[in-house]
């Protein structure tokens, strides 16, 4: 059975992503990661845990989550369309994979697509796109503006109900691909 991919793209670096991707991978079993890192000359997808495991690791906290496996994706934007369908096959054992990343998101075309705004008031243009495709939108005291039509809005302390939520997006999905 396909795994369930869930995208996790934000406003801007530090906006919570990382933090909303461990909260599922803490809910769901059976779940795996990718990390995506822009880079401007090499692509690498690495699963070294000695690598994954380093201590202040965005890796290490979705590890430390409770992600059955973790990879963490190294690319420039050009090549994300070849080495990121590579690391999702490398999870597709799994029950389901989180997506960190705006350009992972906008590449893999997640089932389900979550967007972090963060507290400050800028946003990143790659972020912008990602707005305009999410599913639930999760946000700290103001949420952006433009919100799609038929996103949910979360505020970033209403755990139990996103998770709940989510839960059902999860369930419902299963089912048509049944």
């Amino acid at each position: 059975m396909k795994p369930v991919i869930i995208g996790i793209g934000g406003s801007h670096s530090g906006a919570g992503k990382t933090s909303v991707a461990s909260l599922i991978l803490k809910t769901f079993k059976g779940w795996g990661a990718i990390k995506y890192t822009k880079t401007s000359l090499y692509c690498s997808i690495v699963d070294d845990l000695a690598v994954i495991s380093e201590e202040g690791k965005d890796t290490k906290k979705l590890l430390d989550a409770g992600a059955e496996k973790v990879l963490w994706v190294q690319s420039p934007y050009s090549e994300l369309g070849v080495v990121l369908p590579m690391a999702v096959e490398m999870l597709s054992h799994l029950h389901g994979i989180v997506v960190e990343g705006n350009s992972a998101v906008e590449i893999v075309k997640p089932d389900i697509i979550i967007f972090v705004a963060g507290t400050e008031g800028t946003m990143k243009n790659s972020a912008e796109k990602i707005l305009r495709m999410a599913d639930i939108v999760i946000f700290q005291s103001k949420y952006p503006p433009e919100i799609p039509q038929g996103a949910i809005l979360f505020v970033r302390n209403k755990r139990e109900e996103f998770i709940q939520y989510l839960s059902g997006l999860i369930k419902d999905f299963l089912k048509n691909i049944d």
